[in-house]
Parts: C-alpha cells; sequence; structure tokens
C-alpha cells in the first residue's frame, strides 16, 4: 500500500472536481490509508494554507454532502509545493516533501502537459515502488498514443503496473454490472450473443454544455474525450468471454482479446456534429460552441459523435452496435439498450431495467451509498473515482487500462479521425437542449 499521493495539476478542475471530493468521500467511509501523505503542487506561488482554502471552497461545492468534520480534517492535513514542470529540482522538492517510501503520482493535467511532466518525473527521480497516474486522453491519436507510452514506460523503468492509465468510468458500478450481466448464473448467459440480442447501443447524452471545460473540450472533442476511452471500454466489457480467473491480469488479457476484435463499420459513415445557440434543459441559455471564447472554431471540435461499430467474433456476428455521446442533449441518458430478438430475460433490476418487452435498459451513471455507516448519496462518477484512488495506492488495476488495450482503442478510432481529417464526413449542427443532429 502506497501511503504518500502527490497530486500533479492540484489546483485545476479535474483535482477540485473528482479527485480531492473523492478523498473527502473515502475518508468518511474509512477507506483511506490512517497515515496517508497528501501534497498538492501547481504552478500558482502559494503556501499550505491558501492551498487549503483553495479546497475546503472546491469541497464546500463539490462534496457538501461529506459531513463537515471529515472535510476539515482532511483539508487540514494537507500539504502544497510549487512546480514547474521546466525546472525538474521542483518536482523533485515535491517528492522531497514526503518521508521515505514509494510515492503515487497522479497527473490531473491538461494532455498537453503529460509530456513534460513525465519528463520531469523521469527527471527528479521517484523512490523505487512508485507509480504514475496519468488521466484521460492519453494521446490525440494511435501514433501520439504510441510516443506518450513509450515516454511513461520509459520513465517507470518499464514495469507495466507501475504505469496507472486512468479511466474512471471502470470504477462506476453501473459499468461493473456490465460484465455481471453475462457472468455465469446471469439469466444471459445462455445464448449470449448474436443469438439473443439484435442491437446494442452504448450512450453518454448529457444535458450540460462545457461546464467551464471549453478550453480543454476543445483540444479533444467528444470522441476523444469520451468515446474512444469509456465507451469503448464499456463495450468491451459488455462483449467480452469471461476471463480466465478472476485476477486482474486475466481481465486485462479478456478484455484486450475482445477490443481486438472491434472495427468501425464505416468511418464515412460516422456522424459528427457540434452545438448552435439553444436553452438547455434547465432553462439555461447557452451561445453557439463555436462563439465560446475559449473555442478556435477553425478546430471544428465535434460535441456529438455516433458511430456504428461491429464485433468480429463468433458469438456477436450480426449483432448491431452503436457508440455514441453528446453534449448539451435534451436530457442526460447515459446507459446500454439492449434489445432482443425475443423478450428480454427477467434479470436482477440492480443490474438492468426492463423498458419494454424486447428491451433492457443499463444505467452507468447513477448515485450509490458510499459505504456503510456514512449519511453520503455520491454521485456515480465520484464513487468511481474513489476506486481509481483505492487501485492507485493499493497496487491493483482494475480503473486503469493496459498499453495494448489504449493501443487498440486507438486502432478502432484512427480511421474515423482520418476520414475527419479529410473532409470525408460533415460537421453537421443541433441547437443545444435537443436531442442531436437531425
Amino acid at each position: 500500500m502506497i501511503t504518500r499521493l502527490l497530486l500533479l495539476g492540484a489546483t485545476g478542475d479535474m483535482a477540485g472536481r473528482h479527485l480531492l471530493p473523492a478523498l473527502a468521500e473515502s475518508a468518511a467511509a474509512g477507506t483511506l490509508p490512517t497515515d496517508l501523505q497528501v501534497v498538492g503542487a501547481a504552478p500558482q506561488d502559494w503556501d499550505d494554507d491558501t492551498f487549503r482554502e483553495h479546497v475546503a471552497a472546491r469541497l464546500a461545492e463539490h462534496a457538501a454532502d461529506v459531513p463537515a468534520e471529515v472535510r476539515d480534517a482532511l483539508v487540514a492535513g494537507l500539504r502544497y509545493r510549487r512546480v514547474d514542470f521546466a525546472e525538474p529540482a521542483t518536482v523533485a522538492a515535491a517528492i522531497a516533501a514526503f518521508d521515505e517510501g514509494p510515492v503515487a503520482a497522479y497527473l490531473a493535467l491538461p494532455p498537453t502537459a503529460f509530456p513534460s511532466a513525465l519528463t520531469a518525473l523521469g527527471e527528479a527521480g521517484l523512490p523505487a515502488g512508485s507509480r504514475i497516474a496519468v488521466e484521460k486522453p492519453f494521446g490525440a491519436d494511435l501514433a501520439s498514443a504510441a510516443e506518450l507510452d513509450a515516454l511513461l514506460i520509459k520513465v517507470t523503468g518499464g514495469v507495466e503496473k507501475a504505469a496507472y492509465r486512468v479511466d474512471h468510468f471502470l470504477g462506476m458500478p453501473g459499468v461493473q454490472a456490465l460484465l455481471a450481466l453475462h457472468s455465469p448464473g446471469s439469466p444471459l448467459v445462455d445464448g449470449w450473443g448474436s443469438e439473443t440480442v439484435s442491437s446494442v447501443e452504448v450512450l453518454w447524452e448529457e444535458s450540460l454544455g462545457l461546464a467551464g471545460r471549453s478550453g480543454f473540450y476543445d483540444r479533444n472533442g467528444a470522441i476523444r474525450d469520451v468515446l474512444q476511452n469509456h465507451l469503448l471500454q464499456s463495450l468491451t466489457l459488455l462483449v467480452m468471454e469471461q476471463p480466465a480467473s478472476d485476477s486482474e491480469a486475466d481481465l486485462h488479457a479478456a478484455k484486450l482479446t475482445a477490443l481486438q476484435a472491434v472495427q468501425v463499420l464505416d468511418p464515412r459513415g460516422t456522424r459528427r456534429a457540434r452545438y448552435s445557440a439553444g436553452t438547455l434543459v434547465d432553462g439555461t441559455q447557452v451561445p453557439d460552441y463555436a462563439a465560446d471564447p475559449e473555442v478556435d472554431p477553425a478546430r471544428r471540435t465535434e460535441t456529438y459523435v455516433e458511430l456504428e461499430l461491429a464485433v468480429d467474433t463468433p458469438r456477436w456476428a450480426g449483432t448491431r452496435f452503436l457508440v455514441r455521446t453528446g453534449k448539451a442533449m435534451a436530457r442526460d441518458h447515459k446507459g446500454v439498450a439492449l434489445r432482443f430478438r425475443g423478450t428480454a430475460p427477467q434479470v436482477d433490476p440492480a443490474l438492468a431495467e426492463r423498458v419494454a418487452d424486447d428491451r433492457l435498459w443499463v444505467t452507468l451513471d447513477g448515485a450509490v451509498d458510499a459505504g456503510a455507516d456514512v449519511s453520503v448519496h455520491a454521485p456515480g462518477e465520484r464513487t468511481a473515482y474513489r476506486q481509481v484512488l483505492a487501485d492507485v495506492l493499493s497496487g491493483g488495476s482494475r480503473t486503469s487500462v493496459s498499453s495494448a488495450e489504449t493501443e487498440q482503442a486507438w486502432r478502432v478510432v484512427d480511421p474515423v479521425l482520418t476520414a475527419w481529417a479529410a473532409g470525408e464526413v460533415p460537421l453537421q449542427e443541433y441547437p443545444a437542449g435537443s436531442g442531436g443532429p437531425s
């Protein structure tokens, strides 16, 4: 168990919105190591007290349901160091703030900062047994992902366990339920595949717009932000064969085999769009996406993407697969829709809801109880980051994606990016608050 957490990018949105609230929820549940040390690091020239005030405000905003005394205790133990990745000595000083022992360095940073952060960590030197956690998107295409992976492997000394490529979706209870749906004992096991399932839709439609992430989002878009990682991983858990054992190594091997069978039917037949001015479901008026001051219209970044896929295995030949994600949509619609060729089997309502005679719906983003004796009903994403942190500190890998899985996911998406860059797929528009492009 690692008990030293270095949070790089500690003053940013990722840390304030997800990681620090997940730490607070974990503290409330009593699942953090009692001797955990947390050092935040960022470019601002702050002292400990300034950082603590910042974190207290973010927790009040994003984790107000965690008891105040728990939040206060967490904040009181935080420390802060200024870092500049162009000056590896500042990173070394942040690492030296801990006592001796392995460190979990979490890169809660914009993707453009990953190479410089990894290089600085390599030059500063991490203690033996340390881990580096890298957020998504991991690369911008297959080639850049391979370059970034080579750097990560170099810095971690080629130890796969030391490189943690985060996909927090894998910690969401709804996503974890996808594997349970077709595990031994499930009524879906008999005939599971194209014999009984005619179509599968994996959806992540959000009613919110950019929510303060426009600068990050415009450099990535819907396909890199959600589809290439989260939605393909969700699909993989649904279509994979049962792992040879309960080990994490066998889980990753089964996921990799499934990913290798996934392909886009026709890159030129994909759909991409971005929202125009409109009214969100909560009544908020939003301007045209391209009018956002942090958006470069010339990038032609999409806020909506839809791909039709095939899973080239005997089990799934003949089943239609669709993955879709969008921002500023008419409603929050986040889950997996399964349509059966006959009547849908009865399954545990905790795993899936029967929404029609021939259809089941698996909700991916649901609130769950934080833990025994904790009066917190936590959003699915915060619960997922709680699992991520537990994994990173304990040496697990269930919410991590292997190097080979990352490569295969980009293999699936790369032909689509190529078709888009060649102008073979038009960029459509849809009014914010609508159901998407016509």
